[in-house]
């Protein structure tokens, strides 16, 4: 059996083995590399190897791979309903031949998953804001984040917006609301380490965030959070840890008393900013009502 691919422009630049794992799903490494060995993938009738990038008009050959029986099932892509479209775009702060900007709702996961199907990026992929292109995602937002994200709309777009979060080129500032009042200077940084793990390791990683606090009293802080490093729930763990939780974060909760917890994760996406061949660029993401009520409820001023 032989299968070929073309190489269209939209994933012109990118490996062998990513373009394989976008149109099938997630093939594992050792079998793609054993493949590419034995040459049962090639491209343009020569054999390479995994790190190969590929390019538009490029022939992707691949014989006798039987992929039902190697390869996990795709995800099943999102079906959004126009209403649902619209909603989105209604969201939009910026939007040019590059990317879109939005000011994200909390709820609705960057990319579907196994516990999540409604997501942004099928969501664009439907809308005739990408009639001609596809939506690619340059950075994280958690699902019950709200705030400034970034979608590129072609993949030189996503490589170099990718490139600048992670030389940590794109200055990021979030608001949040703290459980508490957060017994900190006005100004500062917060530096601690911070575990994860993959499977059964453990993996312990540096992380650092420059704060300022907006406002506070005995029952909650108000406070400007600029992450400098990214780890993944980094602002969320670090305040749970100095035991000032983000209201509404069922994850990492450093209160017994649940009731002063909010269906809302109050934590916003405030601020991007960037620079791209001198030009500036700064986006702003006005915060949800909900988190303009939690200011008011907790008498903290904005």
């Amino acid at each position: 059996m032989k299968k070929l691919l073309n190489v269209d422009k939209t994933f012109s630049g990118m490996r062998i083995d990513r373009f394989l794992r976008n149109h099938f799903g997630q093939i594992p490494q050792s079998l793609i590399e054993k493949n590419l060995r034995n040459g049962r993938i090639k491209l343009n009738k020569k054999k390479i190897k995994s790190s190969k990038k590929i390019r538009f008009n490029d022939k992707v050959e691949l014989f006798n791979f039987e992929f039902k029986k190697t390869i996990n099932q795709k995800k099943e892509k999102y079906n959004p309903t126009n209403e649902i479209i619209k909603e989105n775009e209604d969201l939009i702060i910026e939007n040019n031949e590059n990317f879109v900007v939005l000011n994200k709702q909390a709820g609705i996961s960057v990319q579907g998953g196994t516990k999540s199907k409604k997501n942004l990026i099928d969501i664009f992929a439907k809308s005739n804001l990408f009639r001609d292109d596809k939506p690619f995602s340059v950075h994280r937002l958690d699902k019950d984040t709200s705030g400034v994200f970034l979608i590129a709309k072609n993949r030189e777009t996503a490589q170099l917006l990718t490139s600048l979060f992670r030389l940590r080129k794109v200055y990021k500032t979030y608001l949040a609301i703290c459980n508490g009042e957060l017994i900190l200077t006005d100004k500062g940084f917060i530096k601690d380490d911070l575990i994860r793990f993959e499977n059964k390791k453990k993996i312990i990683e540096k992380a650092e965030t420059k704060y300022e606090i907006l406002d506070k009293n005995n029952n909650a802080t108000f406070i400007q959070l600029n992450p400098i490093t990214g780890r993944k729930h980094q602002l969320r763990k670090q305040l749970f840890n100095l035991g000032n939780s983000i209201i509404g974060d069922k994850k990492y909760n450093s209160t017994n008393n649940l009731k002063i917890n909010n269906k809302n994760l109050m934590l916003h996406s405030y601020e991007l900013k960037f620079k791209i061949n001198e030009k500036k660029f700064t986006f702003r993401a006005t915060p949800p009502d909900y988190f303009r009520n939690m200011l008011k409820t907790k008498r903290l001023n904005f």
